[in-house]
């Protein structure tokens, strides 16, 4: 099993998609490094499957284009990702990582095909044709939550890296918790050490919250429209503002002081996480700054219920922070290990789903629960999401992807409120039995229903897009 760190499933970059465009764009960064010394007289694209049937609206051409740039998800100013394309269309050429300039036609040289190639739907090719006659043509594959596989490659020293608690199933964790009495973030932060010293994990654990909280921010203060052409309205805007009514506040602190002195009625408790989640998701549709949660998908879930816990609970402030991004990571990674977290091969419940349990898991832990109830919290969760589908209209992740994230963040709530009333020796479901019945599931769920835009509400929903 390849060994996964938290920071593998917290990634910070760019949306909408973490498989259809943060994935695409490292591919492409990948590929730069591969032909950084040659003289390129010409590169092609090649899209597959998912990445070709919902590629557009994922912004999959955009990604490939920026990766080619040489412009990191993680660093690049996405005030300027418009201005960065633009430049392209306008001049029909690219320039490859800031150092050589090429002829580059983004309707001539990215090729969508419906074609899906055997490893994985998501797929993409590049081929380079140097001044000197000769080549090179790499496959890649997206394979869910920004992770990036070349073709034939080999498993990296990262992911070979010797851990004193190695983790491939939750049988694993729960024979390591119950030895060692320890929670589940407690396990994993030693997991961690093997790649980064205590200093980093923990400034990094709080540089991923704070850019989930900026990211909540942003989309509680930003109005509008939605890119894309389905004319979606932004909610969140409108929802922070009639929930504080009117409350003069100057910082992102101010605000979370306001919010928890707001009340904690089960009405305006529950109208906040939708608006958390709401905000996150209008972000990432907008090629916002967000993190891998584990997808981009889905990243509105794991911020909301945080968020949730951070205005709304007792908590210990970035202590709790830190343990709950631990516990929800390492919670992700089962799923990745067991099943996948990828929409195209698995449809929704690898998103939203896993997602849930991640977030359902830690907030058990932070409110004080047992590892053995936090684990049966992620279970429930799961269950509950089995045989989710992905069915974005016009490819979009928009309809119904942002309100699900509303979804998912509740029902990580209520899992966890079930677990913590719960004993988990009398539970009749494994959360490894249930990584598994999604596994299972995923293969029998017919493939219209995994992130292509070919079934359900992508079918049955009619929206006039205009033409580019």
């Amino acid at each position: 099993m390849e060994r996964i760190s938290v920071f593998d499933i917290f990634k910070i970059g760019v949306g909408p998609s973490s498989s259809h465009t943060m994935g695409p764009w490292i591919a492409a960064l990948q590929f730069l490094q591969k032909v950084e010394n040659e003289k390129i007289a010409s590169i092609n694209v090649k899209l597959f499957g998912s990445l070709a049937k919902t590629g557009r609206g994922h912004g999959t051409d955009i990604a490939v284009m920026l990766g080619l740039l040489g412009h990191h998800p993680t660093t690049i100013d996405v005030e300027k990702l418009d201005e960065y394309i633009a430049h392209v269309y306008r001049t029909n050429s690219i320039n490859l990582g800031g150092k050589q300039e090429i002829p580059f036609k983004p309707l001539e040289n990215i090729a969508f095909i419906f074609e899906k190639l055997p490893f994985h739907p998501n797929a993409l090719t590049f081929v380079a044709q140097f001044k000197n006659g000769h080549g090179l043509a790499e496959t890649y594959f997206s394979i869910g939550g920004g992770f990036v596989i070349q073709e034939d490659s080999k498993p990296t020293e990262h992911q070979t890296v010797t851990l004193p608690y190695p983790i491939d199933r939750e049988a694993d964790l729960r024979r390591y918790v119950e030895a060692k009495g320890q929670s589940i973030s407690a396990i994993v932060w030693e997991n961690e050490l093997a790649w980064r010293s205590a200093e980093e994990i923990r400034t990094g654990l709080l540089h991923i919250w704070d850019t989930m909280l900026r990211c909540i921010y942003t989309g509680c203060h930003t109005d509008g429209e939605l890119p894309g052409g389905l004319q979606v309205q932004r909610r969140a805007h409108a929802i922070n503002d009639k929930l504080l009514a009117g409350t003069e506040y100057t910082t992102i602190n101010g605000w979370m002081k306001t919010i928890q002195i707001s009340g904690a009625s089960f009405a305006n408790v529950t109208k906040w996480v939708s608006c958390f989640a709401l905000a996150v998701n209008e972000e990432n549709a907008s090629f916002g700054r967000v993190v891998t949660a584990p997808t981009n998908g889905a990243a509105g879930v794991i911020p909301a219920v945080l968020m949730y816990y951070r205005c709304f609970c007792e908590n210990n402030g970035d202590e709790d922070v830190i343990k709950f991004l631990l516990t929800a990571g390492e919670i992700g990674s089962l799923f990745k290990k067991g099943s996948t977290i990828s929409a195209a091969m698995g449809g929704c419940q690898a998103e939203i789903g896993v997602s849930s349990a991640m977030a359902a898991a830690a907030l058990t832990e932070c409110m004080g629960g047992s590892p053995q109830q936090a684990l049966m919290a992620a279970e429930i969760a799961m269950e509950h999401h089995l045989g989710l589908t992905c069915d974005p209209i016009n490819g979009l992740v928009q309809i119904p992807c942002i309100e699900r994230n509303t979804m998912g963040a509740m029902k990580a709530i209520t899992a966890s409120q079930i677990a913590l009333s719960s004993n988990p020796n009398l539970a009749k479901v494994s959360l490894d039995q249930v990584i598994k019945t999604m596994w299972e599931t995923s293969l029998d769920m017919n493939d219209k229903y995994k992130e292509t835009s070919d079934g359900g509400l992508a079918v049955n929903v009619s929206v006039l897009v205009p033409e580019c």
